[in-house]
């Protein structure tokens, strides 16, 4: 960056000469997390087996950690303001190390459940600390958006290398290995952050911590995401799911008054108000939905229908995984700085509604290349497109201070969007095949049929949630294009606007002064 352009912007460091470095571990820690998310789901029956987990209680392996770091997100995003970025990315991914070492040597389901919900709490340190850590030390608009564009990658094609991973750990290893396999990702990363990262000074928020809205944040998020938790189990007329609900309802409604009033707010309302952010937040949450539904879908289509292997149900994700890096390192990064943002990402959802529309024609005997494999590719690509942008542009003109709190935003909207699709489009799926199988099975006589029955049912069930999915990314495109109004990015840096600014037609990259 010239000497002029540091001066405009009131920048008085230079870039950090070890921020590509930095970035190597900083995507290793997001990648550990993301993996996380669905490594431990391919494990899941071998681990119940050895642990004597009941089917009633199995659950709880993925809702421990949902709720933990669902729950927690806003509170690390103020803590990584208040105590520095660096130190809390660093505590994170100790305590994230652990925590794993703990559910790999887990011998009943109370170790194991404990276990995992520890993992929340330092996932939540962890995942907003090193977003914000980003959004502080890359300043110039192209070297942001090559930088977003390999987050960007890494948080949407994650969780399907973690199909890949956990399918090999636990055919050839055991289910232990999806827990032990964190530690050498958090020590080395650790290891790497503390050596390289230098956090640019003078971006901390000293404020008070805003104890009542933490209490609120995190009772109300516990209860929204245990409510879709529940919904997928329990239904939605439950009663405790509906108390859920409500109590989610009236705990967040008073968190955002206590935050209007308040001195040092936990979540500054000018985070979230600001129409691009605010943007952002709505459609990326939606489009997980979307996606997180499908991951689960494609896994049992594959393995269920299909009879696929652990390990073959990994790879065959494989056009997914190179569609969306393909979409955030070639597409996104290289159009973000001669776009505007809404012009990849309100595209970049619809082609993943196209990927989506190729698999809403899934049979029992659909061939994978025909359409399973440009469905997952144009749904990576399009995925990749839309998620670049939506990182970079999630802290866009915040201050310093407030940079943790953004960035736990996005997490907070990522991990509510996959409760919601999980739960929503599972419950969909589930009405859809019994269904199916009541209107069908009176006409199976020999248990092959009734077997055939039962299969075609479980098809058309995923395909009718697939249906609502192309439906919810459409919705998402729309949003992105609306509400999302910021110019591209110019060439230079510019020192952070206010939230509440209007946005102007040549949207500089934001840049706090330090």
């Amino acid at each position: 960056m010239s000497q002029s352009a540091v001066k405009a912007s009131g920048v008085t460091d230079a870039p950090d000469a070890g921020r590509w470095k930095a970035l190597v571990f900083i995507a290793l820690a997001q990648l550990m997390v993301v993996l996380d998310a669905t490594i431990v789901n391919i494990a899941l029956p071998s681990a119940q087996q050895d642990l004597g987990i009941s089917d009633g209680n199995r659950q709880w392996v993925v809702t421990a950690y949902a709720l933990a770091f669902g729950g927690l997100l806003l509170f690390g995003g103020r803590i990584a303001d208040l105590w520095g970025r660096k130190r809390t990315f660093v505590t994170g991914l100790a305590g994230f190390a652990v925590a794993s070492a703990l559910g790999g040597a887990a011998t009943n389901e109370a170790m194991m459940f404990g276990s995992r919900a520890l993992q929340g709490v330092f996932g939540a340190l962890l995942a907003p600390a090193a977003l914000s850590l980003l959004a502080v030390m890359f300043t110039d608009a192209k070297e942001r958006a090559k930088a977003f564009g390999i987050y960007g990658a890494i948080a949407g094609g994650g969780g399907a290398v973690g199909l890949i991973l956990g399918g090999f750990l636990t055919e050839y290893l055991n289910w232990r290995w999806t827990f032990f396999v964190n530690i050498p990702f958090a020590i080395v990363a650790a290891a790497g952050a503390y050596l390289v990262i230098r956090e640019p000074g003078g971006g901390r928020n000293r404020s008070p911590l805003d104890i009542p809205g933490v209490i609120l944040s995190t009772l109300g998020l516990v209860a929204l995401v245990y409510g879709f938790t529940r919904a997928e189990s329990n239904g939605w007329s439950d009663a405790l799911t509906i108390g859920m609900f409500v109590g989610s309802a009236v705990l967040l409604l008073a968190f955002v008054i206590v935050e209007s009033r308040v001195k040092a707010p936990l979540l500054p309302l000018r985070v979230i108000t600001e129409r691009n952010r605010g943007g952002i937040y709505l459609s990326l949450g939606l489009a997980i939905i979307a996606m997180f539904g499908l991951f689960l879908f494609l896994t049992y289509y594959l393995q269920i229908v299909k009879g696929y292997t652990p390990v073959k149900t990994g790879f065959a994700f494989l056009p997914m995984i190179a569609g969306m890096i393909t979409g955030s390192t070639q597409i996104g990064a290289r159009l973000m700085t001669r776009v505007a943002p809404r012009l990849l990402m309100g595209p970049g959802f619809l082609v993943a509604a196209v990927g989506m529309l190729f698999l809403t024609q899934l049979e029992i005997n659909t061939s994978y290349a025909g359409v399973l494999l440009p469905g997952m590719l144009l749904l990576g690509l399009g995925m990749g497109t839309a998620f670049m942008p939506a990182m970079s542009m999630a802290t866009m003109g915040v201050e310093a201070r407030d940079a943790g709190v953004a960035s736990a935003m996005v997490n907070t909207s990522q991990q509510v969007g996959g409760a919601i699709g999980t739960a929503l489009l599972n419950t969909i799926a589930a009405s859809a095949t019994t269904s199916y199988i009541a209107d069908h099975m009176g006409g199976a006589a020999s248990r092959s049929q009734q077997q055939l029955v039962q299969l075609e049912g479980q098809v058309q069930g995923y395909t009718s949630a697939i249906w609502f999915a192309v439906g919810i990314l459409v919705v998402a495109a729309a949003i992105a294009l609306t509400l999302i109004n910021a110019g591209r990015p110019g060439g230079g840096a510019v020192t952070g606007s206010g939230a509440g600014d209007e946005a102007e037609d040549e949207l500089r990259v934001p840049v706090v002064a330090h």
